[in-house]
């Protein structure tokens, strides 16, 4: 006789159905497990082997053979052990043959018979929901499958124990309830700010429209420190985007305690990192830093430090809003739509801008021309904005604090997110809710700007040789200065200062 258990295996972010099937019959005493399984689930053998001696369960001495089908698709991870765990248990006559039916299992197990947090357990919820499955998993991840469904049946025991009492019916487990994570404390604060006040306004049309920005200033002008109080200005995430942002961080296994936040990510890696932590890869293709930074911000300082073919490999994903991780046995797709805001210096030394001061190796311009090389051509050419952020003087730092702070511009960011979010719904275009998102054929329609716009726009196409790229990027900035402005027209006004912050990337090019 066979049993059959039901449990997942990832693909990306999606859970795919595996069948653990499990057979014990007479003949040489042996553990088998087969189904393409890796080092980790090989592994497995021995935490079931003593967990079941923890938990007053011996393994028979009879043939044991695990099959997780389909046999040709690779299965990896620690969250096969818990079924089976359970699959050899229902073999045995320890727990009812049919008490896993219409369950949904993964968990890993410790050698005292407890059960230990996995990855991956909200998609996993998500997908049982979906074939009409409950779900069984570690008390640690009760929590967030909990957020899968309302009416989801959901089993969350501590260890081996409390699941056969609660099929034996002497224990009873309950459901366990959604968490949201504790705020760590409030966000940096723009009023934190002294002057700058250039560079602040362009974080607002950056929050408000979700556009790249590139800042480009000496050392010690308030780059890092722009950046860092921009999610002090970006709205909380939707409830689709939430469960969205959730799936990534849940098969990465960055859900602390199945708590769920709708605080929207904040990645800033170091220069130092490789293609495959940007953008993900590994062997077992997990995401990187742009899907971990999924409708929320990716900073990288320093810019041109980054691996020249790590940068390149973020061009895709930033046009796309989705990555394709391909290997040699396995294929991942992860969602990677997030906004890029990066910080430079004009050169190596920092000081190129700074009036009087002349490079001990060569002009100016060379010095900055040759450091700016870093930065490909295309790559800038997807940066919505770029600007100049001068040293701040000890004039600015003696200034009193600012009257207004992060919660004021976060109320002009909100509406102007809520009128770009009742436009596209209005267009039948759902999941596009910032106007960087926008597709190329539908900006004519809400960004096709008066007479006199269309003649500068014409003209500074022309004097500026814009690319296609770069001219419905222009067209989405002015379309999201019109929206703060509360217009429903883009005009030349707001065409003009999107002009303006592309002129400074012809400049970078030019040099690069």
């Amino acid at each position: 006789m066979v049993t059959r258990v039901a449990t997942v295996a990832f693909e990306g972010i999606e859970a795919r159905s595996v069948d653990v099937q499990v057979q014990v019959t007479s003949g040489n005493v042996n553990f088998i497990l087969v189904g393409l399984p890796d080092k980790a689930v090989a592994e497995s053998r021995e935490r079931v082997r003593a967990a079941l001696i923890a938990s007053g369960l011996a393994l028979p001495a009879k043939r044991i053979t695990v099959n997780l089908a389909p046999a040709d698709l690779p299965k990896e991870g620690s969250h096969y052990d818990l079924p089976i765990a359970l699959g050899v248990m229902a073999a045995i006559g320890a727990i009812p043959p049919d008490a896993l039916a219409g369950y949904a299992v993964l968990g890993e197990l410790a050698l005292d018979g407890s059960l230990t947090a996995v990855a991956g357990v909200l998609p996993a919820a998500i997908a049982a929901y979906a074939r009409g499955q409950g779900l069984i998993c570690p008390a640690a991840c009760g929590p967030e499958a909990a957020w899968a469904a309302a009416d989801i049946d959901i089993l969350a025991p501590r260890s081996l124990i409390q699941l056969a009492n609660h099929f034996k019916g002497t224990q009873v487990l309950a459901r366990p309830q959604p968490s949201v994570a504790r705020q760590a404390g409030p966000l940096p604060d723009l009023g934190d700010i002294r002057g700058q006040e250039s560079a602040k306004r362009v974080l607002e049309i950056a929050a408000a429209g979700g556009h790249n920005l590139l800042m480009n200033g000496p050392p010690g002008a308030g780059k890092s420190m722009l950046a860092s109080r921009l999610p002090s200005i970006l709205p909380p995430l939707s409830p689709r985007e939430l469960l969205e942002v959730s799936m990534v961080h849940s098969v990465a296994g960055h859900l602390a305690e199945g708590a769920l936040t709708d605080r929207r990510p904040f990645r800033a890696p170091h220069h130092s990192a490789s293609m495959a932590a940007l953008v993900g890869g590994g062997l077992q293709a997990k995401p990187g830093e742009v899907s971990l930074a999924h409708h929320g911000v990716l900073f990288l300082d320093e810019l041109p430090e980054f691996q020249a073919q790590a940068l390149d490999a973020l061009r895709q994903p930033m046009e796309t809003g989705d990555v394709l991780i391909s290997r040699a046995n396995h294929r991942a797709v992860y969602p990677a739509r997030f906004q890029l805001v990066a910080a430079m210096n004009p050169c190596r030394c920092g000081k190129a801008t700074e009036p009087g001061y002349a490079c001990r190796r060569q002009p100016n311009e060379r010095c900055m021309a040759q450091y700016q090389t870093r930065i490909s051509g295309p790559m800038l050419d997807r940066i919505d904005i770029v600007i100049d952020v001068p040293a701040v003087t000890a004039a600015d730092l003696l200034l009193p604090a600012a009257g207004e702070g992060s919660a004021e511009v976060a109320a002009r960011v909100a509406v102007a997110r809520q009128a770009q979010t009742a436009r596209f719904e209005a267009l039948n275009l759902p999941n596009v809710t910032t106007n960087a998102a926008c597709p190329a054929p539908v900006l004519d329609q809400i960004a096709r700007p008066d007479g006199a716009g269309l003649n500068l726009l014409r003209d500074a196409a022309e004097a500026m040789r814009l690319t296609a790229r770069g001219y419905h990027r222009v067209l989405k900035v002015a379309r999201t200065l019109a929206d703060l402005d509360g217009e429903a027209k883009v005009g030349r006004i707001h065409l003009a200062e999107a002009l303006s912050y592309r002129s400074r990337i012809d400049q970078v090019a030019q040099a690069a």
